[in-house]
């Protein structure tokens, strides 16, 4: 990293978002968890918290772009520099490009200051004859008309080419785009009442008495969407259980499943909790949840979660799903729930990283894993009872093909319909009636696929 740059707690929002930079690029260190984690250390004010969010945030999800102008002037190309380097100057050029508030003379200054610091003068003077050069030429800071949709798409919206060029094939190119353009929009911050403690006209009457600007989810009868209101895990209404942080498509996985009181639940791949805790409130805490995680140390997530929601009815195992056939006796569950593991193609959007570190090797590998899944515990429901199968991907292979391959080698299932899911336009052909594919566009929301089967025999 060269020079050390005194005691963490001096750094400023910028040296804290390049060293986040620097360890995604040469540890694949997660940005969510390593910014956290240096955020933490840092002891920044509220708002150059909220900068150096925007800098790592906004300079991974914009990575090809900005390699791509960067390498207009940089000599030997962006490959060549040192990784720290590399990320000061993607840094840098996604704030002159994409952040109107910053001054481009400061984005340089600080620049150099940072280069100064960190490296020796040659360093420092090639920073600033980069920045400067980019200043001069902003005519090279556009993107080509003369591009295929792919690779258009792929630099206007920076995403792998290989990627949108799936997507255009499976949804066509508008759709594509349109889901390329909302990964690089900021979440909506939304919340799932706990209706075993209040309803939810009540707890948004609390929060617009606090002069928060809160609303009713469009998407799901327990959310709330949180226009202006800071960190909701950090209120009251969290600590005491009112409420939980989840994405609104999500939400509607646990309603779904519609599980009533007293009846047993399986939740197969259950950490981090908040379907779990979902499905428990909706049967007002009566009735049991097997909620199984792969790894031992979520379980802590789970169990800590149904403890803030004072929810008495979840219990956590820990097992490989695989295995849980060997556990439990067949047909002994009146709901399952099964929300694979996957691509995650849905939430990129929240976790930048997705779209560059995933390859089509990846989808075909989890895809397999989600047809053992499905397959070894569809003999734990029991026969007029429903297993919902979920994923947070767009991608076609891991949703409908799945449904698909599942139905015609269980005979003793069928799509249950006549389950209300919001409303999409559907872009192509799917299964209707008993699963729903969100895309983030629809609802501003997370991507999300849904499917519901019920056991006949």
């Amino acid at each position: 990293m060269g020079a050390r740059t005194g005691k963490t707690r001096n750094q400023t929002a910028r040296e804290v978002a390049l060293d986040v930079l620097t360890s995604v690029e040469q540890e694949g260190a997660y940005s969510n968890l390593e910014l956290n984690r240096r955020l933490q250390q840092a002891g920044l004010s509220a708002s150059d918290a909220g900068l150096a969010t925007e800098l790592v945030y906004g300079t991974v999800a914009r990575r090809n772009t900005l390699d791509y102008f960067l390498n207009k002037f940089v000599q030997k190309g962006t490959a060549k520099l040192q990784a720290w380097v590399r990320s000061l100057l993607r840094m840098s050029v996604y704030q002159v490009v994409y952040l109107d508030r910053v001054p481009d003379h400061a984005v340089v200054s600080e620049a150099v200051t940072i280069a100064k610091r960190r490296g020796h003068q040659g360093i420092s003077g090639m920073v600033n004859g980069v920045l400067r050069s980019m200043l001069r030429e902003p005519d090279k800071l556009r993107i080509p008309d003369d591009l295929s949709p792919e690779e258009r798409i792929s630099l206007e919206h920076s995403h792998p080419q290989w990627l949108v060029k799936r997507w255009i094939k499976q949804y066509g190119a508008d759709t594509a785009e349109a889901i390329c353009q909302a990964n690089n929009e900021p979440p909506a911050v939304s919340v799932r009442v706990n209706t075993t403690m209040i309803s939810r006209d009540q707890l948004l009457d609390e929060m617009n008495s606090k002069g928060l600007d809160a609303v009713p989810s469009a998407v799901s009868p327990y959310g709330i969407v949180v226009r202006s209101g800071g960190n909701m895990a950090l209120t009251s209404w969290y600590t005491d259980g009112l409420l939980s942080v989840q994405d609104e498509s999500s939400m509607l996985v646990a309603e779904a499943v519609a599980p009533e009181p007293g009846m047993l639940v399986l939740d197969c791949c259950a950490a981090p909790g908040g379907k779990t805790a979902h499905m428990a409130e909706l049967m007002k805490d009566h009735g049991r949840i097997v909620a199984n995680d792969l790894h031992a140390h979520k379980h802590q997530l789970i169990r800590e979660q149904a403890n803030r929601l004072g929810l008495d009815a979840v219990e956590t195992v820990t097992g490989d799903a695989l295995e849980l056939k060997e556990r439990y006796a067949p047909a002994s569950f009146d709901r399952i729930l099964l929300d694979a593991p996957c691509s995650g193609f849905g939430v990129i959007r929240r976790k930048p990283d997705l779209r560059w570190s995933k390859t089509a090797q990846d989808v075909r590998d989890i895809t397999q894993l989600q047809h053992e899944l499905l397959d070894s515990v569809a003999g734990l429901l029991k026969p007029g009872g429903i297993l919902v199968y979920s994923t947070c991907t767009i991608e076609p292979d891991e949703n409908e093909g799945q449904l698909t391959q599942f139905l015609s080698e269980h005979p003793e299932y069928e799509l249950a319909e006549g389950h209300s899911f919001p409303d999409v336009s559907r872009e192509k052909d799917s299964i209707q009636g008993g699963s729903v594919q969100l895309l983030p566009q629809h609802f501003h929301s997370d991507g999300f696929y849904i499917a519901r089967l019920r056991r006949v025999k």
